[in-house]
């Protein structure tokens, strides 16, 4: 997974972290329940995870979703894959809204976002830098169906 997430850093397209996080900073930024990783012939070719988006009670069901697929893997669907197992397991355990913040020029994953379900809320322009260049992020979000 630290492989992948290091290929999704390198791109600059796929996060504003210019760091590989160890694995214990992701351990403490991860629901334990929600994670999960893609398998194609004993490899493993992506992963899913969901955040808290806050501490507070009144946001419980409310977290924010990362997908990073494996360069080999890219359009064959397993990020797909990855979403719909997130979102089933999101709308099962009661978490009733999904957002994610993807960089602008990540057309890709913002396609992916809207296929399965997720809407574009707005552009939050200029919101953070990497390597002293300045990024849009786009908010997008998913309501489970009531």
């Amino acid at each position: 997974m630290l492989r992948i997430y290091a290929e999704g850093i390198a791109t600059r397209r796929a996060t504003f972290d210019t760091q590989s996080p160890t694995r214990p900073e992701l351990d403490a930024r991860w629901l334990d329940e929600h994670r999960w990783v893609a398998e194609v012939d004993g490899t493993i070719a992506g992963w899913a995870a969901l955040s808290p988006v806050s501490s507070r009670r009144c946001f419980r069901g409310v977290a924010e979703n990362s997908v990073y697929t494996a360069r080999e893997f890219r359009g064959a669907g397993v990020g797909t894959a990855l979403m719909q197992r997130l979102i089933d397991e999101a709308d099962f355990s009661g978490i009733w809204t999904l957002q994610a913040s993807v960089l602008a020029v990540n057309t890709g994953s913002i396609a992916l976002h809207h296929a399965v379900g997720y809407r574009t809320v707005g552009v939050r322009e200029r919101l953070a830098q990497i390597d002293g260049v300045w990024h849009d992020s786009v908010l997008l979000e998913r309501r489970r169906e009531t």
